[in-house]
């Protein structure tokens, strides 16, 4: 049955990674190395979650099985090592955002910029490293030396997951409750889209002036240059009509001249360059928002709107034009669509909210209580040894699933959804850079093995927190015991996760949103002035859009109905107007025909005029004289 499951698990994981790097990613334009550094890493992280139960399941029947003080476990312990693949992601993403032109130069540019983040990393394994050199206790050999290490990342690690587990932990059962509330839901899509509407402005307009000085440059740099390879490189990443403005504008036969010292240099170029990257990337990003957000906005108003039909069935405000698949025909009909949209929806929403917020309370309670061995106060390290001692092997796994998948999926959805400006954000439907998939990838090796370390502490499967001389699981084997530095062990590792309380608290009450709008950015509040100011503006831009798009459509609907009812009088009168000039030029050339057939010593200009009227090809009177683009300078001479 493990061996079935372990399969099982390895499989599903990796289709999971796969699809979330396909949601998030974009496989046809990014570097491969960027997309497989990126899946490795989700990979591992998601694959350790998940075989963690099977081991905590398999650990306990050995116990049960055995009376012997030292077995070897049988858990998949090769499978439990946690990724090193953290230790290249950081260097791998300052490699793909770096705007060198060669690879020694990107490398380069990745040394430095890694310099600073290893360098932290090396501060903390430094002081570790001489607390125990201090204790004559404490004897350093190469077991002591690798606890050392990953008690270092783990301690980096573990302050971040409480800061991200305080934050799920309310956030999560907040965000389904808030989505069954149509109306709140609304106001704040409006105010998305009034402050996505100014993103989208501020990056066309960085767009244009990255072009602006694209342009500038490549028509200094002509085409003899030394740097005019670099010039190609960078007019590859730009949007395809602005490669094409620059084209025509510019004469690349022109040769420069080495007296002028105004030419940019390959540094300079290599700024522009990783500028370009930049603005072209959140361009399309904000575009391709502004279009989902678009329809989000129109979904919810239809959804409002059919709330107070008597017919029970949704209507549509732009109905798909494209036929309707088996699925909706059938089984998702109008009425059943009116009956989830507007009723059952919102339900399955407050329930499932009411479920996880007593899932939250139940990790604070036991956060705050997990060291308490005697009397046994963490809840999910009852529900574990009452299961134990009943031999229910299945219960504990299930339990063992559900309990890390909460705390996972709090934390996990969390690096999903924070936003560092523009330095770190995970955009949907392809359009997360290559920095932001490979800073994912770094923070989820750094996160889960704290996680995992954090979760056995719960259940008192951790020797050091249950201070139990039992057969311990394949991870903390692989991990190690933390009791060489029990300052940390027994102080840091206990005490800093009851700092969750009052970040749950915080988070509850908005403080940081509140801090942000204090500070001048803008966040969504109900009692903000400014909140109802973008809520006006965007709930205006969307009617706005609604009205181009319904103009498009009305068009479009003319057109077709136009079509249908008198065909398609242009192309009809074309094909006469084709047939009648194909009819009167084979009269005519058959008559010319006769005449040079008659006329064979005729003289030898004459030959060639009617060899010229016999190739002449039709003359199209249909063609469109008039076009939006004026005529160049090459067709007016």
């Amino acid at each position: 049955m493990s061996g079935a499951a372990l399969g099982i698990e390895i499989v599903v994981v990796f289709f999971l990674a796969l699809f979330l790097l396909h949601r998030y990613g974009d496989f046809k334009k990014q570097q491969r190395m960027v997309l497989f550094g990126t899946l490795l890493a989700w990979y591992l992280c998601f694959l350790i979650v998940f075989i963690l139960p099977l081991d905590v399941s398999t650990v306990m029947y050995e116990r049960c099985a055995t009376s012997l003080p030292h077995v070897v476990s049988t858990s998949p312990s090769l499978l439990m090592k946690p990724p090193h693949a953290g230790l290249l992601l950081p260097f791998m993403q300052s490699y793909a955002r770096s705007g060198g032109f060669s690879i020694t130069g990107k490398i380069k540019t990745a040394l430095i910029e890694n310099a600073i983040y290893y360098g932290t990393y090396l501060l903390i394994f430094g002081s570790l490293l001489i607390y125990v050199a201090v204790h004559p206790e404490l004897h350093l050999s190469w077991y002591e030396l690798q606890t050392i290490g990953i008690t270092a990342a783990n301690t980096w690690g573990l302050f971040l997951l409480v800061l991200l587990l305080g934050y799920g932990l309310v956030e999560i059962p907040r965000s389904y409750w808030n989505a069954s509330r149509h109306g709140h839901l609304l106001i704040k899509t409006y105010f998305k889209a009034s402050k996505l509407m100014t993103e989208k402005a501020d990056a066309e307009e960085n767009l244009e002036d990255v072009m602006e000085e694209v342009r500038k440059v490549s028509e200094s740099i002509k085409y003899n240059h030394p740097l005019r390879k670099y010039i190609d490189t960078i007019l590859r990443k730009c949007p395809l009509d602005y490669q094409e403005k620059m084209g025509r504008n510019m004469d690349d036969y022109e040769d420069f001249d080495d007296k002028q010292n105004t030419y940019p240099t390959e540094k300079s170029l290599v700024k522009l360059h990783k500028q370009v990257i930049y603005a072209v990337q959140r361009h399309n990003r904000t575009r391709v928002q502004w279009q989902i957000l678009l329809q989000q906005a129109i979904h919810l108003e239809d959804v409002a709107k059919n709330e107070t039909s008597s017919t029970h069935q949704f209507v549509h405000s732009f109905p798909s034009s494209e036929p309707a698949g088996w699925f909706s025909r059938y089984i998702y009909t109008p009425t059943v669509e009116w009956y989830w949209e507007c009723f059952l929806k919102r339900w399955f929403y407050r329930l499932l909210a009411i479920v996880l917020t007593l899932f939250s309370v139940v990790v604070v309670w036991s956060e705050c209580t997990f060291f308490s061995t005697r009397p046994v106060l963490s809840l999910f390290a009852i529900f574990i040894q009452l299961a134990e001692r009943d031999y229910n092997y299945l219960y504990i796994e299930m339990a063992c699933f559900i309990t890390i998948f909460f705390l996972c999926t709090c934390v996990y959805s969390t690096v999903f959804r924070i936003r560092v400006f523009n330095y770190y954000y995970l955009a949907s439907h392809h359009q997360t850079d290559a920095y932001s998939l490979q800073f994912s990838g770094m923070l989820f090796c750094r996160l889960t093995p704290p996680l995992c370390l954090n979760f056995l502490g719960l259940i008192h499967m951790d020797s050091t927190i249950s201070h139990q001389e039992k057969l311990q699981t394949a991870y903390t084997s692989i991990m190690g015991s933390m009791r060489v530095l029990s300052f940390i062990a027994n102080g840091f590792y206990i005490y800093y996760p009851m700092l969750i309380v009052i970040l749950c608290i915080a988070t509850y009450f908005s403080l940081g949103t509140r801090c942000l709008n204090l500070l001048g950015f803008q966040q969504f509040m109900d009692d903000s002035e400014m909140t109802s100011d973008l809520i006006d503006e965007g709930k205006e831009l969307i009617r706005r859009e609604k009205r181009k798009k319904q103009r498009i459509e009305d068009g479009e609907n003319r057109r077709r109905e136009w079509k249908e009812r008198y065909g398609n009088p242009r192309e009809d009168y074309a094909a006469r107007n084709r047939s009648s000039h194909e009819m009167k030029e084979t009269s005519y050339s058959d008559t010319v025909s006769s005449k040079a057939k008659y006329s064979r010593s005729g003289s030898r200009a004459e030959r060639d005029r009617i060899e010229l009227l016999h190739d002449a090809e039709p003359l199209d009177f249909n063609a469109d004289a008039l076009t939006d683009d004026p005529p160049d300078a090459e067709s007016g001479r």
